[in-house]
C-alpha cells in the first residue's frame, strides 16, 4: 500500500473533539489531497525537487509513546535568550516544558485548546484555513494535522518576549508529523516567534508543517526559522501571511541541514503601506537539498517587499531558489526587490535559481538579481597572507557574505546562536559574530 493510500485510510480513525465546522474543513481538504496527490517534478513549482526518496518510506502514522530526555531537549534552547517556550514531542505538547500564557492581553496556547476556548474559538474559526494555499501538501496538513501553536495578541499589545517553538521527533520507527500553527496579530500589536524542528533519534522523520499568520493594521510579526536537522530528516514548511495596511511581516530562514527541505513562503499584501521582508541563509553539505519557494503578492499601492537569500553549497548538495514578485494593476507606486546570491564550494554542488517578476502596474520600481560563483581569490589570499589558516579564512568570508541577512535579526541571543550554528556547519571553532 502506498503512503497516499495509507494516509487516506487513516482519516476515519482520527479522534477529535473539534466542532463540526473544523471536521468539515478536514473532510474537504482530504478530498482535495486525494484528487491532487503528492506533488511531482512534472509541476513547474516542484521542477527541481523530487519527494520520491522520502515517500517510499513506511511511516508510523500513529503517535508513539516516547520517553522524554529533558536535558537533550533543553540543549536546543537558545542560550541567554529570555523567551516563552512551547515544546512538542511527536506532536504532543509537553506542558511541563512549555510556557502557556493567558490574561496579559495575549494568549500563547495550543491550537487544539484555542478551538474549544469560548474566548478564542470564533477567532480561530475566522482565520483558520483562510490564508493557506490550497495546494496538495497544505491540504494534507489540513486534513490530518495534529496539534500546534496558537498565538493571539490583542490591539496595541506587544508580547514582551519572543516565543521559542520546538517540534521534536523521537521514535524507533519512521515518523510523519504534521503540526499546524495559527498566529493572529490584532491592530498595532507585535509578535516574535522562533521556530525549530529537530529529530532526536537516528530514524527517518518527515514533517509537513503549515503556519498561517494574520497581520492586522499597523501590526508587526517577525518569524525566525532554524532548520538544522539530521541527514534523515525532511521538512516541508508552508508559511502563509495575510497583511492589512501599514503592517510589517518578516521571515528569516536559516537552513543548515536536512535530507530534503522545502520552504513555501507566501505573503499576501492587502493594504497600503505594507512591508514584506524575506531573508534567508542556506549552508549545505553532503547530499542535502533545500528549496526556497517564495511569493509576494502585491495588491495595493505604496507597499514594499524585500527578498535577500544567500546560499553556500559544498560536496553534492543542491540548492533551489524559486522566488516570485507578483504585482497587480492596482499596486502602483511600490518598491519590490529580490536578490539571490550563491557560493558553490565544490564542483559537484548545484544551484537552480529562478527569480521572477510578474508586473501588471506601470508606476513601480521592481528589480531582481541572481549570482552563482566562488569565494573571491584575492580576499582569501589577503587573509591567508596574514596568518589565518585556509579553512578559517574561508569561514570568515562566508560569514561576511551572509551577514546582510544576520544583521537584521532583532534578537541578539538568536543572532549569536545562528553565528554559532554557522561556525559549526563550516567546521571551524572561531567566534564569527562581528
Amino acid at each position: 500500500m502506498s503512503l497516499k493510500e495509507n494516509l487516506l485510510a487513516t482519516f476515519p480513525n482520527i479522534q477529535t473533539t473539534e466542532a463540526d465546522n473544523f471536521k468539515e474543513i478536514r473532510k474537504n481538504a482530504l478530498e482535495n489531497f486525494d484528487e491532487k496527490g503528492f506533488p511531482t517534478r512534472k509541476e513547474e513549482a516542484w521542477r527541481f525537487t523530487s519527494l520520491n526518496p522520502i515517500l517510499r518510506e513506511e511511516y508510523n502514522l500513529e503517535i508513539p509513546e516516547t520517553k522524554i530526555d529533558i536535558d537533550k531537549i533543553k540543549s536546543y534552547y537558545i542560550p541567554e535568550a529570555d523567551t516563552y517556550k512551547v515544546v512538542f514531542v511527536n506532536g504532543v505538547l509537553q506542558e511541563d516544558l512549555s510556557d502557556l500564557v493567558t490574561g496579559k492581553g495575549y494568549i500563547i496556547t495550543t491550537l487544539d485548546k484555542a478551538k474549544q476556548d469560548e474566548n478564542y474559538k470564533e477567532i480561530v474559526a475566522k482565520h483558520y484555513n483562510q490564508i493557506a494555499k490550497k495546494e496538495s501538501m497544505a491540504e494534507l496538513n489540513t486534513a490530518l494535522s495534529t496539534n500546534g501553536l496558537f498565538v493571539h495578541a490583542s490591539k496595541s499589545v506587544v508580547i514582551d518576549k519572543p516565543i521559542e517553538l520546538f517540534y521534536f521527533a523521537s521514535s524507533q520507527d519512521a515518523l510523519l508529523l504534521q503540526p499546524r500553527n495559527l498566529i493572529v496579530a490584532e491592530v498595532n500589536s507585535d509578535i516574535q516567534v522562533i521556530e525549530r524542528h529537530q529529530n532526536l533519534s537516528d530514524n527517518t522523520v518527515l514533517t509537513n508543517s503549515v503556519t498561517e499568520v494574520y497581520n492586522s493594521k499597523d501590526a508587526q510579526v517577525h518569524i525566525y526559522k532554524i532548520q538544522a536537522n539530521t541527514h534523515k530528516s525532511s521538512l516541508i514548511d508552508g508559511t502563509y501571511i495575510y497583511q492589512e495596511e501599514k503592517t510589517e511581516s518578516r521571515v528569516h530562514t536559516f537552513a543548515f541541514g536536512g535530507k530534503i527541505t522545502r520552504n513555501n513562503l507566501e505573503f499576501y499584501q492587502n493594504g497600503e503601506y505594507s512591508n514584506s521582508i524575506l531573508k534567508g541563509v542556506t549552508i549545505l553539505e553532503e547530499k542535502e537539498h533545500v528549496d526556497h519557494h517564495t511569493l509576494v503578492h502585491h495588491k495595493e499601492e505604496n507597499c514594499e517587499s524585500y527578498q535577500d537569500y544567500k546560499g553556500i553549497y559544498s560536496d553534492r548538495s543542491h540548492g533551489v531558489f524559486n522566488g516570485k514578485i507578483f504585482v497587480e494593476k492596482t499596486a502602483q507606486k511600490l518598491n519590490a526587490y529580490q536578490q539571490n546570491n550563491n557560493i558553490v564550494v565544490d564542483d559537484r554542488a548545484t544551484v537552480n535559481a529562478k527569480p521572477q517578476l510578474e508586473i501588471f502596474a506601470d508606476d513601480v520600481r521592481c528589480s531582481h538579481g541572481c549570482t552563482v560563483g566562488r569565494l573571491p581569490e584575492e580576499a582569501l589570499f589577503y587573509l591567508r597572507s596574514r596568518g589565518i589558516p585556509k579553512k578559517e579564512a574561508e569561514a570568515v568570508l562566508m560569514y561576511a557574505f551572509a551577514n546582510t541577512v544576520l544583521e537584521s535579526v532583532r534578537i541578539p541571543a538568536l543572532r549569536k546562536e545562528v553565528a554559532r550554528l554557522i561556525a559549526n556547519k563550516l567546521g571551524v571553532s572561531i567566534e564569527l559574530e562581528f
